[in-house]
């Protein structure tokens, strides 16, 4: 590979620890009793309001409704996702050493790989949390469930729900595009030799 292509997986390999110190993904509540809203944020390894208290808002919005409570202690998924990230970024600086464009494929297939199951387990997390919903409730609405959009904007009897990628999805998002840039640029020097 390239020094130029080597250069842009470096910065694509670096742009993914970010994960470790941004959110991955954002969910946000708006409501007229919450006129500033009120969000989560959600980490590789934690989950926390988006201002101090908003976590405990939300747990007692959700109590309210039927929801159990969100402990971020008791997700598995948080206690293993710094493992994987840390793999793939290892793996990404394996390949930089080694100069083997095939290997940057499969640094990219395995990021997109794991980023479709995230997503799915986030979906599954988020249908567990919405519909299983305790009969002991104080509101109770028929057929209504509470499952926040995986991605988008969705109306939840007076809260608009937003769930969308935080920086630390973004830069996950944009290490791939850059792989992908790296890739290209490789292919059209070594053509231009």
């Amino acid at each position: 590979m390239k020094t130029i292509s080597r250069l842009l997986l470096l910065f694509a390999t670096l742009m993914i620890t970010g994960l470790f110190f941004f959110p991955i993904w954002n969910i946000d509540l708006h409501a007229p009793q919450y006129p500033e809203g009120i969000g989560l944020r959600i980490w590789l390894n934690k989950i926390t309001g988006e201002k101090p208290f908003d976590l405990i808002n939300i747990n007692k919005l959700n109590h309210y409704i039927g929801m159990k409570p969100i402990v971020p202690e008791s997700i598995p998924e948080l206690k293993y996702m710094p493992y994987i990230v840390a793999g793939i970024i290892l793996f990404g600086m394996l390949v930089i050493l080694l100069k083997k464009r095939q290997l940057v494929f499969g640094w990219i297939a395995s990021i997109v790989v794991i980023a479709i199951i995230g997503l799915y387990d986030f979906y599954m997390w988020g249908y567990h949390y919405g519909h299983n919903l305790s009969p002991e409730a104080p509101i109770k609405v028929p057929g209504m469930t509470y499952q926040p959009p995986l991605i988008g904007s969705k109306q939840l009897l007076n809260m608009k729900a937003e769930s969308l990628p935080g920086i630390g999805g973004i830069l996950l998002g944009l290490a791939v595009l850059i792989a992908i840039a790296a890739i290209i640029i490789d292919k059209r020097e070594l053509k231009g030799n």
